[in-house]
This record gives structure tokens, sequence and C-alpha cells, in this order.
């Protein structure tokens, strides 16, 4: 008797409940009718990408104690790959991996850093990329939707970044923005589109220069694909996944808290803050337990969330005194 193994993305729709629900999908099929998509997106899997292998520091058992590696069982390459949330390229989970291969350009690329520092302007990423030596860390990745992942990234800390760029005094807070071409990014060409374009995101400065917060440029060993956010992205590991904006091409150091994307669209839902928080339900469902991907109608890998994603000894003081049900 043969027996279908199902992958990750195979899950049913009734394990879990997602932003995708809340999404207006009518919305974005109608985007995708009236010739938005349909006219540059392949309806079958993804372009071959050629992903380099990356020269880095691999992770090792001692650099645990600082949260670097977890010691737990990576997760495959294929569901990293294949299960994604990348909204400008579709609302569903396979659709970044079916899309972005084939759309997405990542060289050259360039970043425009603004605000308060002492080096501004434009820089290649190849340039920013040659001056700090690339890393290996193994970081959980937990979804707000309540799904987690263990995955090998490669990358440097955004502090070695930021101190390079040399912010003022008034740099209290760092914005990111994603890259901004309807071309590229066909959902970006909706008028009707729940997101304000580009997608933003940000940080405060201490968070920002904590060690665990890292700038990716590639996953078990080789470059990023296009659909974990090519070329480079952000991984805040003990905050929720939405927090961990791809393709970066602004960086800026501003005074204010900046306005985030997700929080702008629904503020009653996702804070500025976005720590993961088992003991704060997400408004139509509970954080109390997440779904560690591979999973499937025979193993669903339900577990206990972690407070800060078990990330707590290294980023606990940062919200000491704080309200965490008031500031998420």
């Amino acid at each position: 008797m043969l027996i279908k193994k199902r992958r990750a993305w195979d899950i049913p729709s009734s394990e879990i409940t997602s932003e995708t629900a809340w999404l207006n999908r009518r919305r974005f099929m109608a985007l995708a009718s009236g010739g938005a998509i349909a006219a540059g997106l392949p309806l079958s899997a993804g372009a071959e990408q050629k992903l380099e292998p990356l020269s880095f520091r691999k992770a090792t058992d001692k650099m645990q104690a600082k949260g670097f590696y977890t010691g737990e069982s990576l997760t495959p390459f294929d569901d990293v790959s294949h299960y994604n949330n990348f909204y400008e390229f579709g609302t569903g989970k396979t659709d970044p991996a079916r899309h972005a291969p084939a759309l997405l350009q990542t060289e050259p690329w360039r970043v425009k850093v603004t605000g308060h520092a002492e080096k501004t302007g434009e820089f290649n990423l190849e340039d920013i990329l040659a001056r700090f030596p690339l890393q290996e860390r193994i970081y959980r990745l937990r979804c707000v939707e309540a799904w987690s992942m263990v995955i090998p990234w490669v990358g440097f800390p955004l502090a070695d970044l930021i101190r390079w760029l040399q912010p003022t005094g008034k740099a209290r807070y760092v914005a990111f923005e994603t890259l901004l071409d309807p071309q590229q990014m066909p959902a970006q060409k909706s008028a009707t589109a729940i997101i304000d374009w580009p997608y933003r995101e940000g940080l405060r400065m201490d968070e920002a220069m904590n060690e665990l917060t890292l700038l990716a440029v590639g996953l078990y060993g080789k470059q990023l694909p296009a659909q974990n956010g090519a070329p480079l992205r952000l991984v805040v590991p003990w905050k929720y996944g939405f927090k961990s904006i791809k393709s970066i091409v602004g960086i800026h150091f501003v005074e204010k808290q900046p306005a985030t994307s997700w929080q702008s669209m629904a503020p009653h839902e996702y804070g500025f803050y976005a720590n993961v928080n088992p003991d704060v339900s997400h408004p139509r469902w509970s954080q109390a337990t997440e779904r560690r991907l591979p999973s499937g109608l025979f193993s669903i890998g339900r577990q206990k969330t972690q407070m800060f994603n078990g990330y707590s000894e290294q980023v606990a003081h940062l919200y000491k005194g704080m309200d965490l049900s008031k500031h998420y």
C-alpha cells in the first residue's frame, strides 16, 4: 500500500488560522485576473536558481551560550525555501517559491542609507559585504501565524554595519524598507493593495545593536533564495517573522519610532515590537503553542512557544519595566 507523504505546504487549512485568511483574497485574485500577475508569473514551479556557496565561519556548540546556535534539528532546506510569507509575490505560502525566482533581479543591488549618520548615501551590496566576515547563526524563526522553523542563516551582525555607518546621538531607531518595483514584485501593482508598498519595518537602536540581530545573505551555506528575501534580509530571532524584512534597499536612522507595514495596517493585531510572547494572544488565535515545520497529517509538531522565542537570556533586559501586553 502506498502512503502519500505530505510536505509542510500540504497541511490542512483547518490546522491553523493564517494571516492570509485576514487578507482579502478577492483583492489579490482581482489583481491576478486583471493581468498584473498573470502576465508575468509562471504557473509552474519557480525558475531554477543558481545559489552560489558562501565563505563563512561555521556555527559551533560553543556558540549556544550566546544564543547563536540552538542545538535543535534543522528544518529541511526544501521546507525553508518553499513555505514562505513574501506578499509581494502572492499571499499563498508556495507563491514566493513559484514566482520570485523568475522575477527578482538581485544583481546589482544597492542599499540607500539616510538620516542621522556620518555615512549616508547609496552603497553597493558587494562593497558592504567586503567589509564584514560572514558567519553562520542557527536561529529559530517563529511566525505570528504560529508556525516555526530552525534555519542555518549566513550573514553578519547588523551592529557591525551600524558602527561603520556611525549614527549620531539623534538616531534612536533604525528603519528599513523593501524594494519597490512592481515589475519585479507584481503584487505591488494592485490599486487595491492592503499593504502600502514598499514594505517597511523598524527597530529601536538597542534592538538593532543586540548581537543576535543579523543581516542575512544566505542560508544552508549558500546565497539566499529569492523567495527567502534575497539578496539581503533582516533576521531578528526573538521577534515574530514579519519583523525580519526581506530584500532590503533602504536603511534609515531616525529620531522617532518609524511606521511599519503590519502595524499601520492593523495596529490592534500587530505591534511595533512584535516580541514572541506566548502569554499575549493574537486577537484571532493563541500564541501559546507553535507548529514546528516540517509537519503533516501524521506529525503535527506542536510545541509550547517560548518567551522571546527562547532568547530571553539575551534580550529580556531590553524590555525591563515595559508592559509587554501593551507594547506588543
